[in-house]
């Protein structure tokens, strides 16, 4: 990697620990770097950026029709602002009705969170959690082949993602809080006996969700994620995702899914993952996520995912893992999960031509093996 021996530069106030990435305008010397020993979907990303014909950009609307909220949070004004309903008109795949609870947004004020709720109520239910900079809309191949099976799905928009709520302050997004609202949904809608299947943050977030409360979960389904304490350092393909994320103008999330997969996005397709964000002001929380992964280790994060691992070394929850062939940043990291005790004997699988958004390469076949794993487990 291409980088200045022994300075250790600064990310919007986080010392950073990776290797530095320096970024030619043009993106060429990263492409470079990448291919020539990492051969990560940031790579990927740029070249196609570059190239690709009828990949839209990110559009920015000058005359926003948007909701502009402030909460009272002691003693001090949240600015939150909620993306306007008709971004999410005629998306293709995508005709589930909305739902919403509010949640406490640690400060005595409230945020929105939207969620799907798909399939019999009455049935447990398949929880499904996407990552940065994604929303529910990933999964939207798979939540059929859920509910033919008989299964209900849940399937939430982050804080800061699809159609919850976006705080605008990036100091407004902590690892800590993203953790607290998705514990708020499961705790309002009284889940139990979930099957998870988490990707990316929703990895991230949804393990840490499992160690707190164990006794709602009936299996794991581990999908291109991790759970990193700090204590070793995150790999030069994470570390160039990272850099690249906070320089980016405009921040693409459109594109960066592009970017992650290995059957590409339509020109549609590509529009429905930007569609959260109008303009910049609705990407905080997007922004911010690659800065919240720990990646030393006094990490504000690090000893509660430290705590983490304790609890779930000691559970018999069966986990199944199902990574991308194709996702360079998270290789490997399925072998951690497959040593907890309810993973031993389970056929994990490195699934054939899919990156880091399996969802979209191999979504339906992904939800075959999630529904063949309940089946085995129930």
């Amino acid at each position: 990697m291409a980088g200045v021996v022994g300075f250790e530069p600064t990310i919007h106030g986080t010392k950073n620990r990776c290797l530095t990435t320096w970024l030619h305008p043009n993106g060429a010397r990263l492409i470079k770097a990448l291919e020539r020993g990492v051969q990560g979907f940031v790579a990927k990303f740029l070249r196609s950026s570059a190239t690709a014909v009828g990949v839209p950009k990110l559009s920015v609307s000058s005359d926003l029709e948007d909701a502009s909220l402030t909460a009272m949070a002691g003693g001090e004004i949240m600015d939150v602002l909620r993306t306007p309903d008709a971004r999410f008109d005629g998306l293709d795949a995508y005709d589930f009705a909305p739902n919403y609870l509010d949640v406490d947004d640690t400060e005595d004020g409230t945020l929105r969170v939207h969620y799907l709720d798909e399939g019999p109520a009455s049935a447990a239910p398949v929880f499904v959690m996407h990552g940065e900079p994604t929303w529910s809309y990933l999964y939207r191949h798979m939540i059929p082949v859920f509910t033919t099976a008989g299964h209900r799905v849940i399937a939430p928009d982050l804080v800061g993602f699809g159609r919850s709520d976006k705080p605008v302050r990036r100091e407004d997004y902590t690892y800590q809080r993203h953790v607290d609202w998705m514990t708020s949904v499961v705790r309002q809608l009284d889940l139990k006996s979930i099957t998870l299947v988490c990707q990316d943050w929703g990895g991230l977030i949804g393990l840490r969700l499992w160690a707190e409360m164990p006794e709602r979960f009936a299996r794991i389904v581990v999908a291109n994620t991790a759970l990193p304490t700090g204590d070793r350092p995150m790999s030069d393909a994470f570390c160039a995702w990272r850099d690249f994320s906070q320089t980016v103008e405009p921040f693409p999330a459109g594109r960066i899914v592009y970017g992650g997969t290995t059957q590409k996005l339509s020109e549609a397709e590509v529009a429905a993952y930007d569609a959260p964000f109008p303009d910049e002001r609705y990407q905080a929380g997007a922004r911010q996520f690659p800065m919240l992964v720990p990646n030393q280790p006094d990490d504000p994060a690090s000893p509660a995912n430290r705590a983490a691992w304790e609890v779930l070394r000691g559970l018999d929850t069966p986990v199944l893992t199902a990574f991308g062939a194709d996702d360079k940043v998270m290789a490997g990291v399925d072998k951690l999960f497959q040593k907890l005790p309810g993973a031993a004997g389970q056929p994990h699988t490195i699934l054939p031509d899919a990156g880091h958004f399996l969802q979209e390469d191999v979504g339906p076949e992904l939800a075959a093996l999630v529904n063949a794993f309940i089946d085995r487990t129930g």
